[in-house]
């Protein structure tokens, strides 16, 4: 290795979010500044072998354009959808991508000669808000990110909550209504079957089939699939108040398991995000703040605030990368104590 090779070594480092329908790569240096990325459709279900090889691909890509060589990253961080395995770096599934047992560490490993570490896409975009972005001067904070289905993360002095070998905190598929609905879990009641951006389309697609939201009506008619975050943003922008009690609704429901995890965990933060978030902040971040308060101890009434996550597309990447970079340090530091 040449002496200009071996300086830069060990100063750059990859975070890559495996999305459901994007993916995103973003190469960034020791302060974690970008130099280099690239978003490219994720092409679900068109095989494991071309979804890996266009991670790869993507990668490489922005790694062009950060002008640098795979031998100068020091680590790679993913942020990865459905149960994983953590230790072995393992997607066990992925039902949006048509993934399961795939093996992303070993391939990515083998590929770019660094370490590699995955973990939960939700996760991730917990961690980079608290590295990065909203969370950035808590101690402690949970995310809520309402999209299709909920997920859920925890940060808890610098530490993410994880399980014994995946992720946890899956606060969608925490009850919040005995007898609920079906949720595509199995179970009944889940908060995803409530108010996760799919459940609060389908409740706005039959108050527009009914006649109850013209606005949204005139703008995406009945099909559930045109129904999108800010489509119901703007129609209650025109009006629909079926549509705002829709979303009010959902909030309530987000206060009530938010409620739980601030009896639980006694957060510093609670950070929402997604895209329902973003199309709405000020609707749904008061809301779910009101809901919240409602539902907890008068002694955790104030102990927390509700925030709007604050990084987008940015945070599960940067997370990643974050949570890669501690992950390896720590390692590399464990196997050269001589007194572990």
């Amino acid at each position: 290795m040449s002496t200009d090779a071996a300086a830069t070594k060990n100063l750059y480092w990859a975070g890559f979010d495996l999305g459901g329908t994007k993916m995103l790569a973003k190469i960034l240096d020791s302060e974690y500044k970008t130099l280099g990325k690239k978003r490219r459709k994720t092409k679900g279900h068109a095989g494991v072998e071309m979804g890996l090889e266009r991670m790869l691909q993507t990668i490489h890509l922005a790694l062009e354009e950060a002008e640098l060589k795979p031998g100068q990253l020091a680590g790679i961080g993913v942020g990865c959808p459905g149960p994983l395995d953590l230790k072995e770096g393992i997607i066990f599934e992925a039902p949006n991508l048509g993934w399961y047992d795939v093996p992303v560490r070993d391939v990515l490993q083998k590929e770019f000669g660094c370490p590699v570490v995955i973990c939960n896409d939700v996760d991730a975009g917990v961690y980079g808000e608290y590295c990065f972005g909203a969370a950035k001067e808590a101690s402690s904070a949970i995310g809520i990110f309402p999209g299709t289905g909920i997920g859920g993360g925890a940060v808890y002095h610098g530490q993410l909550i994880q399980g014994n070998k995946s992720s946890c905190m899956e606060i969608g598929h925490t009850k919040v209504l005995p007898d609920g609905p079906e949720c595509g879990c199995g179970q009944y009641g889940c908060l995803e079957a409530l108010a996760s951006r799919l459940a609060i389309s389908a409740a706005a697609a039959q108050a527009a089939y009914r006649g109850d939201a013209p606005a949204l009506r005139a703008m995406a008619g009945t099909d559930l699939s045109n129904i999108r975050s800010g489509i119901l943003a703007s129609a209650i922008e025109e009006g629909d108040e079926s549509v705002m009690n829709i979303i009010l609704r959902a909030a309530e429901y987000i206060g009530i398991a938010a409620g739980n995890m601030v009896h639980t965990f006694s957060p510093e933060v609670i950070v929402l995000g997604g895209g329902l978030v973003e199309a709405m902040p000020d609707l749904l971040v008061n809301a779910v703040a009101k809901a919240t308060r409602k539902n907890v101890m008068p002694t955790f009434k104030d102990s927390f605030k509700v925030i709007a996550a604050q990084l987008e597309d940015d945070s599960t990447v940067m997370g990643a990368a974050a949570w890669a970079q501690k992950m390896i340090q720590e390692t590399t530091a464990l196997k050269s104590d001589p007194n572990p």
